[in-house]
C-alpha cells in the first residue's frame, strides 16, 4: 500500500488520462478482438498459442482470485482513494490482477513470437505499461500486479515451447483439449465448492464459472478444429476485411443478446460464454470453409 500512497501523491489529470488509456490494453474485450481478427485472418497457429495461454492464464487467475480473496486496496485501506474513473471497471478481489494477465497473456505471447528487437520492445513496454496503470489508478497493488505478470508469462513460455515441439512432433490435439476441459471443469467445481461453504459470493463464483465456461469452449473447439476442419486463413485482403467484419458482429450479437435474453446466472453465464468462444472458434471457421463467401464475391473486371 505504500507504494500506491507514493503514486497517488504524484497523480495528475493528465497522468490518469495516460494511465486510464493504456488499461484499455487489458480489457477482455479488446483481447478477444485482436484475437478474432489474427485467428480469422492473420495467422492461426499463433492465434492458438495466445488463446491456450489467455484461457489457461484466466483459469488460474480466477483459482487465485477465490483462494485468497483479498480485497481491493480501497477496502484494505478506507483512506486511500482509487481513481473514481478506474473504480467501475474493478470487480472482484484484487489478487491477482485480471487487466494484466490478460494483456500479458497477448503481449507477452507475441513477443515470444516476434523476431524483431522492435517489436518485442513495443510488447513488452505494452503489457508493462498495463501492469503499471493498474497501480496508478489504484485498483491494484504491487502484488496484485507483480504474480499474475510472472505467472501469466511462465505460461506464456511454456505453451510457446509446447508449440515449437508440435511442429516437429506429432502431439495429439485431443490430449491438449482435453487438459484444458479438465482445467476448466476444476476451476468451475472450485467456485462451486467455495459457494456451497458461503466463503465467497455468487458474483465471485460468476466470474470463476464465465471463465471455465469459456475454457471449455476453446478446449472442444481446439479439438474440433484439429481433427475435422483445419481451415485456412488465407485469402484476399477484401474478403478477410468482411469476414472479419461479420464474425465480430454475430459475437457481439451473442454477448449482448444472450445475456439480454437468458440473463447472467451462474451456469447461463457460463453457457454464454461457452457459446461466445465455441462460435469464434469453431463455428464461424466451418461456415467460411464451407461457403468461403461465395455469397460476398466481388466481380472480377472481366465480368464487370
Amino acid at each position: 500500500m505504500d507504494f500506491l500512497r507514493f503514486l497517488a501523491q504524484h497523480r495528475t489529470p493528465a497522468g490518469e488520462a495516460v494511465f486510464q488509456f493504456f488499461t484499455y490494453f487489458g480489457q477482455e474485450l479488446l483481447i478477444i478482438l485482436i484475437l478474432c481478427l489474427i485467428y480469422w485472418c492473420l495467422h492461426k497457429k499463433l492465434a492458438y498459442q495466445i488463446g491456450l495461454t489467455f484461457f489457461a492464464s484466466g483459469l488460474l487467475m480466477q483459482i487465485l482470485k477465490i483462494a485468497f480473496r483479498i480485497p481491493r486496496p480501497w477496502i484494505l485501506d478506507p483512506e486511500f482513494e482509487a481513481v473514481a474513473s478506474a473504480v467501475t471497471a474493478a470487480t472482484g478481489y484484487s489478487f491477482p490482477s485480471g487487466h494484466t494477465q490478460a494483456a500479458t497473456a497477448l503481449f507477452g505471447t507475441l513477443a515470444l513470437f516476434f523476431k524483431k528487437t522492435w517489436q518485442k520492445v513495443v510488447c513488452v513496454f505494452l503489457f508493462l505499461a498495463v501492469g503499471f496503470s493498474r497501480m496508478y489508478l489504484g485498483v491494484h497493488t504491487p502484488k496484485d500486479v507483480l504474480v499474475s505478470m510472472t505467472l501469466t508469462l511462465l505460461i506464456a513460455f511454456g505453451i510457446s515451447r509446447l508449440a515449437s515441439y508440435m511442429e516437429t512432433h506429432r502431439v495429439s490435439s485431443a490430449l491438449i483439449g482435453i487438459i484444458l476441459a479438465l482445467c476448466s471443469v476444476f476451476t468451475a467445481v472450485f467456485a462451486f465448492v467455495f459457494l456451497n461453504r458461503q466463503l465467497i459470493e455468487a458474483e465471485y463464483a460468476a466470474d470463476c464459472l464465465k471463465a471455465a465456461g469459456a475454457g471449455m469452449g476453446f478446449a472442444l473447439s481446439w479439438y474440433l478444429e484439429h481433427a475435422c476442419l483445419n481451415f485456412e486463413n488465407k485469402v484476399p485482403l477484401k474478403k478477410q476485411t468482411l469476414k472479419f467484419i461479420i464474425g465480430i458482429c454475430v459475437t457481439a450479437i451473442l454477448e449482448f443478446g444472450f445475456k439480454y435474453l437468458i440473463g447472467d446466472g451462474l451456469l447461463l453465464g457460463a453457457l454464454r460464454y461457452f457459446i461466445i468462444v465455441f462460435w469464434a472458434i469453431c463455428l464461424f471457421p466451418m461456415l467460411d470453409k464451407k461457403f468461403s463467401w461465395g455469397f460476398f464475391s466481388f466481380p472480377s473486371k472481366s465480368q464487370s
